[in-house]
């Protein structure tokens, strides 16, 4: 995602005014999780229960918050925030006992008679960040991972979607007691604030510059970080794809949130000989999508203030739009749009689009692949169309990228079996799952021996004999 873009400018207020309010709700959570009050499964599954019913309680205010932030349609809205999100908690909640159990392995024969274990700890005060994207999802899916492993948890949503913001408290306000989850609105005042803090773990989704103020206040204090961050996601289309599949997943992928997510396809990578036919295929559906007209769309959105749009308008360049173009900074409206003849010298390919801009670069052999990818850092995402196993082995084993799909667009996302993380520039740690509930614990790993055998080999003084057993036991 485009640096600060999830960040607000500077608000009236000073760190300092929003400071003694911050202390007492930190001072009372820390009083409770030193209680033991998070660490019973009961207590975690009913919290989790009670969170479950908020969201759902209110699933219509969450669409029309999401109306008014950015023009979001129903059936996006309830698919990639309040389906997501209640998904995730009810996997949380079948799935918890599992996640909590110790894990037990043989200890090493050196060791015996003892069992190794993998104990789940949570890490006690975290701090969750959220962007204004996808402002209720990726707000409350962090937060179920959070809980779920027995932490106790400010969260920050974004006031760049503030009706969602309301939201979002209004759902903490509901399911938790403030000393377990607290939700605290506010913008950059609020941000630094936080930070003078020290946390367990701060979890933090945005940009990347943004994102290295957080790893440094980590830093800080020793924290742990995890880092949900953004990069040029490319789509890669080799001569073997089936171009209608393909152009129907990748206008989708585009063009959901009207391409304000930060694993939509960023640019396209087409081979030379299929180029023009696929670019000929997304306009087709971009028309049977969002009709002629896709600002008359009541399925396309729009981009989420004036400073984006005025970013996103000035990417395009008017004699390399293959189809699209048209923006309304009235309506912050900005249309489905192709770019053609593109490279990397031009403005659209010298940041994250993290909009409805699509260009498109010609390839001719997987080296081309590997070199254009390489000209920017590893990306959170990347898509291959091909039905040609020797380009997915060479992409899958070349290319190093956060996640991705094959044949398909965003869909990763959805399955909670899947680590959902960036690696370098585009995030540092996973979540999602089974992962979000490990990446809000610490693994502790213990060692316990019985005391009905003792052998004495181990301990001096050590003889000849002594010493070749020991070297026979540690190989």
């Amino acid at each position: 995602m485009p640096d600060g873009s999830r960040q607000s400018p500077a608000s009236t207020p000073s760190a300092a005014d929003v400071a003694p309010a911050i202390a007492e709700v930190l001072h009372a959570q820390r009083s409770f999780f030193a209680a033991g009050n998070t660490l019973p499964q009961r207590a975690r599954e009913e919290v989790l229960r009670a969170f479950l019913s908020a969201v759902e309680h209110h699933e219509s205010q969450i669409i029309e918050a999401l109306a008014e932030d950015m023009g979001r349609s129903s059936t996006e809205a309830y698919l990639s925030e309040v389906g997501y999100v209640t998904g995730e908690i009810r996997n949380a909640i079948k799935s918890l006992g599992g996640w909590m159990r110790p894990k037990r392995m043989l200890a090493p024969l050196a060791a015996a008679p003892s069992l190794s274990m993998l104990v789940p700890q949570p890490l006690g005060m975290t701090l969750i960040v959220a962007p204004w994207n996808y402002p209720v999802q990726l707000a409350l899916a962090p937060l179920v991972g959070a809980v779920a492993a027995g932490n106790v948890c400010v969260l920050k949503p974004s006031e760049l979607a503030p009706a969602s913001s309301a939201v979002v408290k209004a759902i903490v306000d509901m399911a938790f007691d403030p000393k377990w989850v607290a939700a605290i609105e506010g913008g950059v005042e609020t941000s630094q604030a936080l930070l003078e803090h020290r946390w367990d773990h701060i979890f933090f989704t945005g940009g990347t510059e943004v994102g290295r103020i957080y790893a440094k206040a980590g830093a800080e204090h020793l924290s742990r970080v995890t880092l949900e961050l953004g990069g040029k996601s490319p789509t890669i289309v080799t001569q073997s794809a089936d171009l209608d599949v393909a152009a129907k997943r990748i206008a989708w992928g585009k063009w959901f949130n009207v391409g304000q997510t930060c694993i939509a396809p960023d640019y396209i990578l087409a081979h030379r000989s299929i180029r023009k036919e696929l670019v000929e295929k997304i306009g087709a559906a971009v028309a049977s999508f969002y009709g002629e007209d896709p600002q008359k769309s009541e399925d396309y959105g729009r981009i989420i203030n004036d400073r984006h749009f005025a970013r996103i308008a000035e990417l395009i360049d008017a004699d390399k739009v293959a189809f699209g173009g048209k923006t309304d900074a009235s309506d912050r409206y900005i249309a489905p749009t192709v770019l053609t003849d593109v490279t990397h010298d031009d403005k659209v390919m010298g940041q994250e689009i993290f909009g409805p801009v699509l260009p498109v670069l010609d390839y001719d052999s997987m080296d081309d692949v590997l070199a254009h990818v390489s000209k920017n850092p590893n990306p959170l995402a990347l898509y291959l169309f091909t039905t040609d196993s020797a380009d997915e082995t060479f992409v899958l084993d070349r290319i190093s990228f956060g996640g991705g799909c094959i044949n398909n667009t965003l869909m990763h996302f959805s399955d909670h079996k899947l680590p959902f993380g960036g690696v370098g520039s585009s995030g540092l740690g996973a979540y999602h799952g089974q992962h979000s509930f490990e990446a809000f614990s610490h693994k502790k790993g213990v060692l316990k021996t019985g005391n009905f055998l003792d052998p004495s080999v181990k301990y001096p003084p050590y003889d000849d004999g002594k010493r070749r057993i020991l070297r026979k036991l540690v190989h």
